[in-house]
């Protein structure tokens, strides 16, 4: 990396790039192995990791189920670390290998983009869209899917994870990043949620990504950011962060941390009193 770089009229992949994931990181598409997916009991089958996009999903099956519907779900985890999302299987699950994915088994459906996956289960059970704020609640949710890569795979990539420290690259997606979140801030400052005065689909899309920032659980950044001078987001993502149902979906595909926060695989509610890591040994 040097500043005299000239790109090449065509790129050609020679060799890894470096830095987390270049192991798996890759031009092309399609699987790499052959490794069928494990099958459980319920219809819903969610086949995931807990990075924020994993979060959403887990996060509003265990906010179904508090609810009080039938949204029971085996989920397994996924380590893309190792590659498990090149799987035969997982492919013809989500042909992008990116977590999550899912399978319907009542309806056949094949799902992956963890948006598109919140609003197929906020439809299936009649839930977190609310009556009258509709347009408001997807207009919040597509903000999301189309803001969360400057932050993700912009800022949090050279920021935390990217092999050197590039200053042009940091400023320019810490830039974004500080945008996007005075855009909530000034939102939050007038709502009590993202749709307005009720809890949807659109505050489980943004707090894995925008309340862990601010709350400091992903990148370790909250000072970097000034995150405490977003007074409103910090509200609204203690409040969001408090609820019993986000709490145990967060734990869910969660591979790192103290073992009593990670449930690899969840296929019952007694999973989290039982079969936590450090209830099971860490493995």
């Amino acid at each position: 990396m040097t500043e005299d770089y000239i790109p090449p009229k065509v790129w050609t992949w020679e060799s890894e790039s470096g830095g987390t994931f270049a192991n798996v990181n890759r031009p092309i598409s399609g699987a790499t192995h052959e490794k069928e997916l494990p099958r459980g009991k319920h219809p819903l089958q969610l086949h995931s990791l807990a990075t924020p996009n994993g979060a959403k999903v887990t996060i509003m099956l265990e906010e179904l189920l508090a609810a009080g519907h039938n949204a029971e779900y085996d989920a397994y985890l996924i380590k893309i670390g190792e590659g498990d999302q090149f799987g035969s299987g997982f492919v013809a699950l989500n042909p992008n290998s990116k977590i999550p994915a899912m399978l319907d088994t009542e309806t056949g459906e094949r799902l992956f983009e963890s948006g598109s996956i919140l609003l197929y289960l906020a439809e299936k059970f009649g839930a977190f869209i609310p009556e009258g704020q509709r347009t408001q609640c997807l207009n919040w949710l597509f903000w999301q899917m189309g803001s969360a890569p400057y932050l993700g795979g912009g800022f949090g990539h050279f920021y935390k994870y990217a092999p050197v420290k590039i200053e042009y690259a940091i400023d320019r997606f810490t830039m974004e990043t500080k945008r996007q979140l005075d855009v909530l801030d000034k939102h939050l400052a007038e709502h009590r949620y993202m749709a307005g005065d009720e809890y949807s689909i659109a505050d489980i899309a943004i707090f894995p990504w925008y309340g862990a920032v601010a709350l400091d659980i992903v990148y370790e950044a909250a000072e970097f950011l000034d995150a405490a001078s977003y007074t409103n987001v910090i509200r609204w993502a203690k409040e969001i962060d408090a609820r019993p149902a986000v709490q145990r979906g967060k734990m869910v595909n969660r591979a790192w941390g103290p073992t009593e926060g990670q449930l690899h695989e969840r296929h019952d509610a007694s999973d989290f009193e039982l079969r936590t890591q450090d209830k099971i040994g860490a493995t």
